[in-house]
């Protein structure tokens, strides 16, 4: 017999299940054409690499999600008009399931610093044809559409 508490979780995670939560991601390029991740520390994607981004808050447009992710993780300044829509990915989680909008941004010249110590452990710039193995799901599954060309 299943206890309450345990059927009390099943309800939660079937609740979070029919909910379709929505991110963002933006695609950083540096003047060498390298794309720039973070190496996650938090427990949704623990110690995959990732762009930078997360979710909008109540009443925040998409692209204003995008600057102020990116300002919050990497300290790096960047205006909506400069961001271009790449695409949207369908990320199907254990628990969750994203749509998660995606962006590029070209030729920034400044370092990032890592701003948020507890979710991410380094930023780092990444030739496209070497992109590490272990990418956050939304980044896997941007990379099989081939945006990029690899």
């Amino acid at each position: 017999m299943q206890s309450i508490k345990n059927y009390a979780k099943d309800c939660v995670l079937r609740l979070k299940r029919n909910f379709i939560k929505t991110g963002v991601g933006v695609w950083i390029f540096n003047t060498s054409g390298q794309v720039l991740l973070g190496q996650r520390l938090s427990p949704h994607g623990f110690n995959t690499w990732a762009a930078p981004g997360g979710k909008p808050e109540i009443g925040e447009s998409i692209r204003s999600a995008a600057v102020r992710e990116v300002f919050e993780e990497t300290g790096l300044m960047i205006s909506s008009q400069d961001l271009n829509f790449l695409s949207i990915t369908h990320d199907d989680f254990p628990d969750s399931f994203y749509r998660t909008i995606h962006f590029r941004i070209d030729n920034v010249d400044k370092n990032p610093v890592v701003c948020e110590k507890d979710k991410c452990a380094k930023w780092q710039w990444f030739d496209l044809d070497n992109l590490p193995n272990n990418l956050f799901l939304p980044a896997q599954n941007l990379m099989k559409q081939k945006v990029f060309g690899v």
